[in-house]
């Protein structure tokens, strides 16, 4: 099949650090390489790929300090796989709303997998009149308040199985794995780990948005046992989650998906999650990790999580949330829309 992945051009394929959709695509991409598809990566010239790669800008935007139109090169993206969109069987979206319009008048089937909160009240009016337009949500709760797009699948992230694995390292302190923002809540994170009496390690990056937020919220609370080492790259995680008796998400937010949560059980690490977004999704209670309600629940979970089976866990990460599965239900839905031809329709009850 051949087959078009188009991607933000914020960060790279994959991104250098942080970038939780453009790593997705890269894992989906490599895939779908690996299971013979032929498949164009349209991203930053500065990504890396085995797929063939078109550039629509020369770095990613998050890198180019001299944009001052940051829409400008998404506008040019657009217009370069509409060039070339002739040449696939299928082409698959990552960029929010954006492809509806232009590409609702060409022939080639086309889908979105949205990637970000659906609860934002302008959204409803944006899908309520777009052209019809084939919609994958990355979970069930994602999807249920946009009740106006046409989603055609639920498909769940996944990762290459080999990226991060268990280390034989000893587990002395809880993690936390992210960004430093009122939504992720690593305030939470820090009291729970001191009324647990454990250690907290937050490898977090701070954007220019939330540096208020770290330097009043955050940067008080910290100390010898809650300390904030910074970003970290994919080859780094293995040993960090693996040498963390559990990771802590106390999130307020609506999560969409939360890549970390796969991530730490790839390492057979629990996930302690608050009860919101796609955490019921993804946590299986008291056998990847417990889902709580508050900071008492998260803690007496903490002092639990010696007792899970870090064996199934990684498992369980095996069987759900690897890469070929999640490329081999893309392929199951690619295959849907080439049978259809156009978009297909579901009336919103």
């Amino acid at each position: 099949m051949r087959i078009a992945q188009i991607a933000p051009l914020h960060e790279a394929v994959p991104p250098k650090l942080y970038g939780g959709t453009e790593r997705v695509v890269s894992y989906l991409t490599e895939e779908l390489v690996d299971m013979g598809h032929d498949v164009t990566l349209f991203a930053s010239g500065d990504s890396i790929t085995k797929a063939k790669l078109k550039a629509a800008w020369p770095q990613a935007l998050r890198l180019d300090p001299s944009l001052r139109d940051r829409l400008a090169p998404q506008f040019l993206l657009l217009e370069k796989v509409y060039e070339h969109a002739h040449e696939f069987d299928v082409l698959h979206f990552h960029i929010d709303y954006f492809p509806a319009s232009l590409f609702s008048r060409q022939n080639t089937p086309f889908l979105t997998t949205l990637h970000g909160r659906l609860d934002l009240p302008e959204l409803g009016p944006v899908y309520g009149n777009l052209p019809p337009q084939n919609i994958v949500a990355i979970s069930e709760s994602q999807s249920r308040p946009l009740r106006e797009a046409n989603f055609i699948a639920t498909i769940h992230h996944g990762l290459p199985v080999n990226l991060l694995c268990p280390q034989p390292v000893p587990q002395d302190y809880v993690a936390f794995l992210g960004r430093i923002c009122p939504e992720k809540r690593a305030d939470r994170a820090i009291r729970i780990a001191r009324q647990a009496g454990v250690r907290l390690k937050l490898a977090a990056k701070i954007d220019a948005v939330d540096a208020d937020y770290h330097a009043q919220v955050i940067a008080p609370m910290l100390g010898p046992d809650a300390e904030l080492i910074g970003e970290i790259s994919d080859r780094e995680k293995s040993s960090f989650l693996s040498g963390a008796k559990a990771l802590l998400m106390p999130i307020d937010w609506p999560e969409p998906f939360g890549l970390v949560m796969i991530e730490a059980m790839a390492c057979g690490t629990p996930v302690i999650a608050y009860d919101h977004g796609s955490v019921p999704e993804i946590i299986e209670d008291g056998v990847t990790g417990f889902i709580v309600k508050n900071e008492q629940e998260a803690v007496a979970a903490l002092k639990k999580a010696e007792e899970l089976n870090r064996k199934l866990i990684r498992q369980r990460f095996e069987v759900r949330f690897s890469a070929r599965r999640m490329a081999q239900d893309y392929v199951k839905t690619y295959e849907s829309l080439l049978a259809i031809g156009r978009p297909k329709l579901r009336l919103v009850q």
